[in-house]
């Protein structure tokens, strides 16, 4: 299967590195500061993300200005509790006229850079700014017609697919696909912020690209990197992350999202779990040829005289490996050798009489 990676960067040595596509989520974290997203575009940058990736809405798009009933978190446990939800995303898009300089600053620094869409008008806007991919959200997999229309741009396509059933997941795939997306990523996402360990079901990954046939991967809510390394393990070709500069300035997803040296960290421990992963392999690596001979094996402990017999008291299994392997050890004792052998003689078979 052809991955995400290899489209997005055909041409480059990137495309050949078999490690996941890694994208840092700036979201609402440049905390309505230009400077800072930007800033943020940067250190995204040096930490080793392929790819940026900022969120396409206003507030407009994505509800209505009530400050009652179902438009205010109620979840007690919510990050957001008690926030209605037109402020919230007032707070926490990105303008879009913010989007050009910010791309512009992550293709400077040869990195990718696209959005999550929300709305019909946020996918054409996107195509003015030649995009190299869409995202679709958690909480839009259910928007069929969003889909379509993000579809019908040829783009590779990445969908979140947290609280999402199998019947969800088939209807999106399904609508995509017949709508034109070319190549399809479905990211095993836990809607909950942070999400902890527990309910991450990384095992669904893997299940994820056999049943629809396509790339998977992880989009990643939990606090630290050992989540995209296990999902890595798994077969895992896109890693999303959020990313902040630093989690005391606060934002909407500050608490989930890793500061620029965590994010270096996981990028490299990334890498080193895919490159771990090697193929099925017994045996001695090339590496390690030269351990075989540190291995025990039979080795003369006391001078034997010629034609005297192999006992116990001179024949011992030991470090080093130069003598007879040690499961030959029971049919050599009692047999004769045929000259004398001093203490420290490797045991082979040209020592019999």
């Amino acid at each position: 299967m052809v991955r995400l990676k290899q489209i997005l960067f055909a041409g480059t040595e990137r495309a050949n590195d078999p490690s996941p596509f890694i994208i840092a989520e700036m979201s609402g974290n440049h905390n309505a500061s230009l400077d800072k997203a930007l800033a943020i575009v940067d250190a995204a940058a040096a930490s080793g993300a392929d790819a940026l990736k900022l969120q396409t809405y206003t507030p407009d798009t994505m509800t209505l200005d009530v400050k009652e009933g179902e438009f205010v978190i109620t979840n007690p446990s919510s990050l957001w509790a008690g926030r209605d939800l037109y402020n919230l995303y007032k707070e926490a898009h990105t303008p879009w006229e913010w989007h050009k300089p910010i791309f512009d600053r992550a293709k400077s620094h040869g990195m990718l850079a696209f959005s999550s869409a929300f709305d019909d008008t946020s996918v054409e806007f996107l195509e003015t700014l030649d995009v190299p991919a869409y995202k679709v959200a958690s909480f839009e997999c259910v928007d069929i017609p969003l889909i379509r229309k993000v579809a019908s741009t040829g783009k590779p396509m990445i969908i979140s697919t947290g609280m999402a059933t199998i019947a969800e997941i088939d209807d999106a795939v399904t609508a995509a696909r017949e709508a034109g997306c070319k190549h399809l990523v479905l990211l095993k996402c836990t809607s909950s912020y942070p999400a902890s360990p527990e309910n991450s079901n990384l095992l669904t990954i893997p299940h994820l690209a056999k049943l629809f046939d396509c790339e998977a991967g992880l989009s990643d809510h939990t606090l630290g990197i050992g989540a995209a390394v296990a999902a890595t393990a798994l077969g895992a070709g896109v890693i999303e992350k959020h990313f902040i500069m630093a989690r005391s300035e606060g934002g909407v997803d500050s608490a989930f999202s890793l500061e620029p040296h965590e994010f270096k960290s996981l990028v490299d421990e990334v890498k080193t779990a895919q490159a771990a992963l090697g193929s099925i392999f017994y045996g001695a690596t090339e590496s390690e040829q030269k351990g075989r001979t540190r291995r025990r094996s039979l080795y003369v402990t006391r001078d034997i005289e010629a034609g005297g017999e192999m006992t116990a008291d001179n024949i011992r299994s030991i470090r080093p490996g130069l003598g007879l392997p040690p499961k030959f050890y029971d049919a050599l004792i009692g047999r004769r050798v045929s000259k004398a052998v001093k203490k420290g003689t490797p045991v082979s078979w040209d020592l019999l009489g």
